[in-house]
């Protein structure tokens, strides 16, 4: 068994074609599941003013169902991310694939949601990143984010609008 972590880690694979992030959540996995696949509570708690945000989701959460993402960032402008559900199984496991504006190749991601104790470990793999550095090592950076800013809104309540 993985050790919890209360802070988000990320590791990148040493071929670059995978980046693997983990943090401890304290509250049940239907309540993180649910943060994770409800566009309205995924467009509260998404990004950081001063960094980037999503100010629109859409999602069918079915396998095979699409959804997408935008919003503005400091550093690229207007941004997308789009793709195609390949597992749902609530409240254990979320899989989709993953397109942006900024990365020619689509990719994966999985969301992994484990009971421990009196939480969730929660392990993200983001995969398909074919060697590309730079793209692995900015995606690692990101995800430790966003396993953030989601602690923060199952835990604390806080959202775009009021984080710091």
């Amino acid at each position: 068994m993985a050790t919890a972590s209360i802070t988000p880690t990320t590791q990148i694979t040493p071929d670059n074609e995978r980046v693997v992030g983990e943090i401890f959540i304290a509250a049940p996995r239907e309540r993180i599941f649910q943060a994770l696949t409800d566009p309205k509570q995924s467009v509260r708690w998404w990004g950081q003013n001063g960094k980037y945000h999503f100010n629109e989701f859409q999602m069918e959460v079915r396998v095979g169902g699409k959804w997408s993402c935008a919003g503005p960032s400091e550093n690229m402008g207007q941004f997308t991310v789009q793709g195609e559900f390949l597992e749902v199984d609530p409240p254990r496991k979320l899989a989709y694939t993953w397109s942006s504006s900024w990365m020619p190749e689509s990719t994966q991601v999985q969301w992994e949601l484990e009971e421990q104790g009196s939480g969730t470990l929660l392990k993200l793999t983001h995969t398909g990143f074919a060697g590309n550095a730079d793209q692995a090592k900015g995606h690692s950076l990101g995800w430790t984010l966003v396993l953030g800013w989601l602690q923060a809104f199952v835990e604390k309540g806080e959202t775009v609008d009021s984080r710091k």
